[in-house]
């Protein structure tokens, strides 16, 4: 059996898509970490100020999540958040225990 990592991942969302894209976004991320890790928390922060504007934009919509998972998926969820429209920015950590 492979060792499981605790991660941590904030992703940046595009709030200017609208509610229901950005709640549509938030859901397919946090699907698609709970269908391959097992979940600790999921934070939404929600919009916030971004330190320096992104692509003209100067808010966004933040979430944190803190999961456990093998050492393949954080490559392929990176993967996924960078050929995603609506996803400013993303960062995946390995935590320690």
């Amino acid at each position: 059996m492979e060792q499981k990592r605790l991660y941590e991942t904030m992703f940046l969302v595009d709030n200017t898509l609208g509610e229901e894209a950005v709640k549509g976004l938030v859901a397919k991320f946090t699907d698609l970490i709970s269908a391959n890790a097992e979940v600790e928390s999921v934070n939404e922060w929600g919009v916030r100020k971004l330190a320096y504007p992104i692509e003209d934009l100067t808010e966004a919509y933040y979430v944190l999540v803190r999961f456990r998972s093998a050492h393949a998926f954080p490559a392929e969820l990176n993967r996924i958040y960078n050929i995603t429209d609506g996803i400013l920015r993303s960062l995946i950590l390995v935590c320690e225990e």
